[in-house]
């Protein structure tokens, strides 16, 4: 499998495909049975990664702003109130009094200020409103035309076709396939066929006698 500079690329599969797995195993949280991970020929460094999983932890009574100064420490370009203007979260409230949307914000603001060349984001549109969704798909493409490699995975197929370039199809801790753009309509295809199947076996079920 191979993801590539100026790309976003996304990963689909149903819950408990892998996708989270699969992440973590990049991103060195996870070893590796077989194969390897490469990053210009070289075996990929943690350092060159902004992970973003679908569950972070906060430090007890640590203020949004507290955060992402400890992130973004070894960045000190970061401005954080400059990309506080996208999203308006009150840096100076106490995490544990975030929504789930604002924390997974929080969180997302804390991938930039890595600055890093590849950006792992899993399902970073869980729990965020449809005007923050837009947002941070705005954001990825800017910094896919920068150059950076970003790998972004959700189990909500329009959440990445709104915004990938590729979409590889993960079933079973196996890739099936990668669509291509002019794919994406054989994809969720596929997709509706699975649910439907799924869906079709449980009601079949009801009129068993």
């Amino acid at each position: 499998m191979e993801f590539l500079p100026g790309e976003i690329h996304g990963v689909l599969g149903m819950n408990g495909a892998g996708k989270s797995t699969f992440f973590n195993s990049i991103c060195g949280l996870k070893s590796i049975d077989s194969g390897e991970c490469l990053y210009h020929n070289k075996w990929v460094n943690s350092d060159q990664i902004a992970f973003m999983q679908t569950h972070t932890y906060f430090y007890p009574y640590m203020q949004g702003i507290e955060y992402l100064n400890l992130i973004g420490k070894q960045n000190p370009d970061f401005d954080p109130f400059h990309w506080n203007k996208i999203f308006e979260l009150p840096l100076y409230q106490l995490i544990e009094n975030y929504s789930t949307g604002m924390k997974k914000k929080l969180v997302f603001m804390g991938v930039l200020a890595q600055n890093r060349p590849i950006l792992i984001l899993d399902e970073p549109f869980n729990g965020v409103d449809i005007e923050s969704n837009e947002k941070i798909i705005q954001i990825l493409e800017y910094l896919r035309d920068k150059g950076s490699t970003i790998l972004l995975s959700s189990h909500i197929i329009h959440s990445l076709t709104d915004c990938c370039d590729k979409v590889s199809y993960l079933k079973n801790g196996q890739f099936a396939k990668t669509y291509l753009k002019n794919d994406f309509k054989d994809l969720q295809s596929l997709v509706k066929e699975l649910v439907s199947q799924d869906v079709t076996t449980v009601l079949s079920a009801l009129n068993t006698p």
